[in-house]
């Protein structure tokens, strides 16, 4: 893909957006485009009715929409001059490739964003961590940002973690700004054609993840390493040293490399529980190093930081039973580190869409780890997990954990509390995305929080009462 533009330079073109989104993917980068004064058509496979909230949010713009499948004619150059894709669509679609037979120029929201952004970047990867890790480094410079002598007046999150949309306000962002952005695979893989990195790139590991979409691990590999690839002296590397591959990693840079944890440290004050978040912290305490953060100052931030939405967050307690929604947790390494999270005994609700990654590791933590009693399975992958944990449990001659195969998360929920005594918790750490029941792991996480509050509503009921079917 190409970015070739300057702000204002969409001015008079003919833009077709690729995918706008039932959660607004697409509604940032189609209202930056109108305010360019460009000629904006959004084109999407689902309909106006399950698009409606993110056409609301467009409704005093003036675009065409043409929903509910794509025409081949908006790919044509005789009417289009640049698509900007979703970074969901698959690069092998038989749209984009008719667009490249015709010349027409092809970017991405992500790229747009670099090609303008006269900040600092802070770019943060991993297969997993990388939220925590950004919302953790962006508590962290804050702390300096400002302040007389700090090297940066304000600090800017978005990209992947959601938190705004920053193309929207590239205009107010300045060249003593910092940007601190979560990128995933998608717009790394992107990336690669402006051929730019972030200033400063963080790694927190790598392990697969999308073979769905990239096709191969080695695929999902050459999109991560775009965020050092392009990078140049004076930039910085952060790699996380426990990650035996990224030895090979850093050499792709330009940059210094900067490697955490320190190999002599000590243990960081934290609300978020688990060594995992030890890691991710280290992680920020490096990065505010480089931003001249007082090292107090930084862990002051890190003890007052009380984690992400929906990533190991405690719902309630009732009846002495923990229900934890880490419905963020859609990768088996993700879950594993949930498992070790807690010393308490566990019930546990995994399963849904396929991303076609093994889950070997991830059943053999389950049976080995001695503390998950249960484990409730939804969605596609459900028996092809079944079947890995019954074959884990033979070969270690175990009978836990005992597990069940639900229809869907109410009944799973309401099997999981029925097996939760006084002292264990049930955690929702589902180790896929949720695309197969849900629109995204939010809606999943809410779906889990009404099913809890639900249950405390009505006294923490024990036994079978089936009344959480009928609900949802």
């Amino acid at each position: 893909m190409a970015a070739k533009h300057k702000q204002g330079g969409f001015a008079g073109k003919r833009v077709l957006v690729m995918g706008l989104g039932r959660f607004g993917g697409g509604v940032g980068v189609s209202r930056f485009l109108v305010k360019q004064g460009a000629q904006v058509t959004v084109t999407d496979i689902s309909g106006p009715g399950k698009l409606s909230e993110s056409m609301r949010q467009l409704r005093d713009l003036s675009i065409t929409y043409h929903l509910g499948g794509h025409r081949e004619e908006d790919f044509l150059a005789a009417n289009t001059d640049v698509v900007v894709v979703n970074p969901a669509v698959k690069k092998d679609s038989s749209y984009l490739q008719m667009a490249r037979r015709e010349g027409v120029e092809l970017t991405s929201e992500m790229n747009i964003f670099f090609s303008l952004c006269p900040a600092t970047i802070v770019g943060i990867t991993g297969s997993n961590g990388k939220s925590t890790v950004t919302a953790m480094i962006a508590a962290v410079l804050e702390k300096g940002a400002g302040r007389t002598g700090s090297r940066y007046k304000k600090v800017w999150v978005g990209g992947n973690i959601g938190k705004e949309n920053l193309l929207c306000q590239v205009d107010k962002i300045g060249a003593d700004d910092v940007a601190v952005l979560e990128l995933s695979s998608f717009q790394l893989y992107d990336l690669g054609a402006i051929r730019l990195s972030p200033q400063i790139a963080v790694l927190t590991n790598i392990a697969p993840n999308h073979l769905d979409w990239h096709g191969s691990m080695a695929e999902y590999v050459r999109a991560k390493q775009n965020i050092l690839h392009y990078q140049r002296a004076g930039d910085f590397a952060v790699l996380n040293r426990q990650e035996t591959d990224f030895s090979d990693w850093a050499r792709l840079t330009q940059g210094e490399v900067i490697w955490y944890p320190q190999e002599q440290r000590e243990k960081i004050a934290l609300q978020v529980p688990g060594e995992h978040n030890q890691l991710n912290a280290a992680a920020a305490l490096a990065v505010a190093g480089l931003f001249g953060v007082e090292p107090t100052e930084a862990r002051q931030a890190l003890a007052e930081f009380k984690g992400l939405p929906h990533r190991l967050e405690l719902v309630a307690e009732i009846g002495g039973v923990r229900y934890y929604n880490d419905s963020i947790a859609t990768t088996p390494e993700s879950v594993i580190a949930a498992l070790k999270a807690f010393a308490q005994p566990k019930v546990m609700i995994l399963g849904g869409y396929d991303k076609k990654v093994s889950l070997e590791s991830l059943a053999q933590e389950l049976v080995n780890c001695g503390t998950v009693t249960h484990a409730a399975l939804i969605g596609q992958v459900q028996e092809a997990l079944a079947i890995q944990i019954e074959i884990c449990k033979r070969t270690k001659a175990l009978e836990r954990p005992i597990c069940k195969k639900a229809g869907d998360l109410a009944e799973a929920f309401d099997w999981a509390r029925q097996q939760a005594q006084p002292g264990m918790v049930v955690l929702l750490s589902p180790a896929c995305a949720s695309y197969d029941m849900y629109n995204n792991f939010q809606e999943r996480a809410e779906h889990f929080r009404q099913l809890v509050q639900k249950l405390q509503r009505a006294g923490g009921l024990t036994g079978s009462s089936g009344f959480f079917q009928s609900d949802f």
